[in-house]
């Protein structure tokens, strides 16, 4: 791997000098379309009225918990909430002071904003403090903005990655300074408080830089001002605060689930066009290790990512998807090695890709959040306190990632409710429920529909433990809950009263 291979021109029998297509760009037109690249990234969040994100009503129920628990009888009533300093906060420390100033749901919206910008602005920090130009690996680089973690909603781990970003764009900027060790022992610790994913990012960052300078064991030690979450862990260990639950999990079939998530690195809107670009971007990075046109400070880095993609469990302490948050990552950051000069006619074809995908996306999101639109207009007509129990209709086979599946949580923001679509695992979330159970976690609310599949729902247990039945799905389900009275049905969704909960009956004493 080299650091920076020359640019080639091209010549055409005889032509002394290249075509304007053909020719390099110069420093502050790369700047210039990258800076508009990253601005247009945005889109998505700007035609959609809510944020088309799979976990984002998830999190909003998490934050209206978290910051209305004390001012709501049924809140109090259904959750509690136990803070956990963890490597999984940024977004939730981040909503606290935005929510002073304006409405819970602007505050999550305002946050999906910063992290699709800085995560964008973050790449083209990085190739700009390496190369001080913005050329094809940043542009391609651009394409992970919307990653699949992106799309499910992971916004701790989002902003994790941008600060990692941004942090080692920094450390490349300080090579050499003597005080940028000490300056990265609470830059570490800020990066680990957003998301522990992206803190491990940036450590794999720094020693893929410092083995291309030196390989020998400094390169391993060089991470070593990163290290102070190590002293945070240890001390919440005393505290008793440190989450417990399962330790790793590789799920049940471990080679068909890693063979899954490679396969879906790039899963957006069509699934022949991320299959394709997926592809493209293999044999780009391949072809260019092979003849050694990858830029050895991130490209050892990259090929440590995807190495631990396929060592890496599927889940660490409750985590899910850790390993293929390594995946998206890793191809950035293997784009971000491309560190040939392009003509510009190849930054051009990079560009047309990058907002071909954003359309698709874009358009996505537009009509998603018109559907949610009407969703919610469900949950307006509910009493305030409402126990439901949820049922959404997931496809197995969609291509497209079903960004309702979590939409009940908009009752909780706007009803204080209950219902059964949290991330409430015990000893690792914060969020507990004290009404109805484990059925009231994520993911009893989730219905795996496929032909053929049973959708008799007579005896769907959160149901038992709620006043609303409500189903999400365009299929009709073969039979409804027990006892369910079909209040409205429309395309998108079915709403049915349950019988009040039985109360068990006091045991008599003697």
């Amino acid at each position: 791997m080299s650091a920076e291979p020359p640019f080639e021109q091209f010549n055409v029998r005889g032509r002394s000098r290249p075509g304007w297509l053909w020719s390099e760009p110069g420093p502050r037109e790369g700047m210039w379309l990258g800076l508009i690249l990253a601005l247009l990234a945005l889109l998505p969040v700007i035609v959609a009225k809510h944020p088309q994100m799979v976990d984002y009503p998830a999190h909003l129920a998490r934050y209206q918990v978290m910051l209305h628990h004390a001012d709501s009888a049924f809140l109090q009533q259904y959750y509690g909430f136990n803070w956990k300093w963890s490597g999984n906060l940024g977004a939730d420390l981040l909503v606290i002071p935005l929510a002073k100033v304006m409405s819970l749901e602007a505050a999550g919206k305002l946050i999906v904003y910063l992290t699709v910008l800085l995560n964008a602005l973050g790449v083209l920090a990085v190739e700009w403090s390496l190369r001080r130009r913005i050329g094809i690996g940043a542009l391609l680089g651009l394409l992970f903005v919307w990653s699949p973690a992106m799309l499910l909603g992971f916004l701790n781990f989002g902003l994790s990655l941008a600060a990692a970003l941004f942090a080692f764009a920094l450390w490349v900027r300080l090579d050499g300074w003597k005080w940028r060790a000490p300056l990265f022992m609470p830059i570490g610790l800020v990066v680990w408080l957003c998301h522990v994913s992206g803190w491990g990012t940036l450590g794999v960052m720094v020693f893929g830089y410092e083995w291309h300078k030196n390989k020998s064991w400094r390169a391993f030690v060089a991470p070593w001002p990163l290290m102070l979450p190590f002293v945070a862990l240890a001390a919440l260990s005393l505290a008793g605060q440190q989450s417990g639950g399962e330790l790793y999990s590789y799920g049940k079939v471990p080679g068909t689930y890693k063979w899954a998530i490679w396969k879906q690195a790039m899963r957006d809107t069509w699934r022949w066009l991320d299959y394709s670009t997926l592809i493209g971007i293999g044999v780009v990075l391949v072809g260019s290790l092979g003849l050694g046109r990858l830029d050895g400070r991130l490209g050892w880095a990259a090929i440590a990512m995807l190495a631990l993609s396929l060592v890496l469990p599927r889940h660490i302490f409750g985590g899910d998807y850790v390993d293929a948050r390594m995946i998206y990552t890793g191809l950035m950051v293997g784009c971000l090695a491309l560190s040939w000069r392009a003509p510009r006619f190849v930054l051009l074809l990079a560009a047309a890709l990058f907002v071909g995908r954003l359309a698709l996306t874009t358009q996505t999101w537009a009509s998603e959040s018109k559907r949610t639109e009407r969703l919610l207009a469900r949950i307006d007509q509910l009493p305030q306190g409402a126990k439901i129990a949820s049922l959404v209709e997931t496809r197995i086979g969609r291509w497209p990632i079903n960004p309702q599946e979590h939409v009940a949580g908009y009752a909780v923001v706007r009803k204080d409710a209950l219902v059964n679509i949290n991330f409430a695992l015990p000893m690792i979330h914060m969020l507990t429920i004290n009404e109805g159970g484990k059925y009231f976690r994520d993911p009893y609310h989730r219905l795996l529909w496929r032909k053929g599949r049973n959708t008799d729902m007579t005896h769907y247990d959160p149901a038992r433990h709620a006043d609303w039945f409500w189903y999400v799905g365009t299929e009709e389900l073969e039979a409804l809950p027990r006892k369910a009275k079909v209040i409205d049905r429309t395309a998108d969704d079915l709403l049915a009263q349950m019988p009040p909960p039985k109360l068990a009956k006091p045991q008599s004493r003697r």
